[in-house]
């Protein structure tokens, strides 16, 4: 028979085992505790990124087709006389689908005052497109400068966005697949307060700092966009009228989910983009 010493130290030596394993197991409940929330805590965060890349990939695709440049375009520096010295770099991407037309002349004193006029003839009708050299020189500049040399003349607009709050039309591109532009580019002209309402004429870019080239988009609502893209100028009452037609029309949802819109259901062609004033 053990004895009352026995019986306590062999109670005693059990308890100790019962608050070993209860140690134990509040150890292993707050590890596993911890592994879970860290779990989460990775989940929301991608969850966060993915959403935040999601809506910024949307709005630059849908505001950009040029390839990724491989060096960042200089901004723009204001001249004593009231001009602008810009700068406009190589693409040295190696894309297939850009065409060399040169670049635009006296880039180290470019008109900042002003507008200028072209008339963007299409096989809907005509848009009126007013730039303005003092809000975005530059853009204005190369703008002109490509529609003087027949750049966008017989390209297609390739894609159109019709939602609430981000209606577009995107042209600009010799191949009219979303990918072509000049064999240049240059710095976005931009402001914190930059918006794009309704009738805002604005240049695309890859979503990458100083990757402005040929491609432009005409908004026919006011459309909701980080102040990334340089808005260049306006389009008149009349071209708001074939946008409005050609947006009727819808898209073919090409681009869906991401970065969102298509292919026009109707064939919008550039017939041509001359320079009235």
């Amino acid at each position: 028979m053990p004895t009352n010493k026995q019986r306590r130290e062999a109670a005693q030596r059990h308890l100790q085992r019962q608050l070993e394993r209860r140690a134990e197991l509040a150890r292993k409940r707050r590890r596993n505790l911890g592994i879970l929330l860290t779990a989460i805590a990775v989940v929301v965060v991608v969850g966060a990124s993915l959403l935040i890349t999601g809506v910024f990939e949307d709005d630059d695709s849908a505001a950009s087709a040029d390839p990724a440049p491989s060096s960042s375009a200089a901004a723009a520096t204001t001249n004593a006389d009231g001009t602008v010295a810009c700068t406009y770099s190589p693409d040295e991407s190696g894309n297939p689908s850009l065409t060399d037309v040169g670049t635009p002349p006296s880039p180290e004193a470019t008109p900042a005052q002003g507008t200028s006029t072209l008339l963007m003839s299409t096989n809907q009708g005509d848009l009126t497109l007013t730039l303005d050299r003092a809000q975005a020189p530059c853009a204005a500049a190369s703008f002109t400068y490509l529609a003087e040399q027949g750049f966008f003349d017989g390209s297609s607009c390739h894609r159109e966005v019709n939602q609430p709050t981000f209606g577009v039309l995107q042209c600009g591109d010799p191949t009219g697949t979303g990918s072509g532009g000049p064999t240049y580019k240059y710095a976005e002209e931009v402001t914190p307060e930059t918006t794009y309402p309704r009738g805002t004429i604005a240049m695309a870019n890859s979503g990458t700092p100083g990757s402005t080239g040929s491609q432009f988009f005409l908004t026919f609502v006011d459309t909701q966009l980080s102040p990334d893209y340089t808005a260049v100028g306006t389009v008149d009452e009349a071209g708001l009228a074939v946008l409005d037609k050609i947006a009727a029309a819808g898209n073919d949802g090409s681009f869906e989910p991401s970065p969102g819109g298509g292919a026009p259901n109707v064939d919008v062609t550039i017939n041509s983009m001359t320079v009235v004033s």
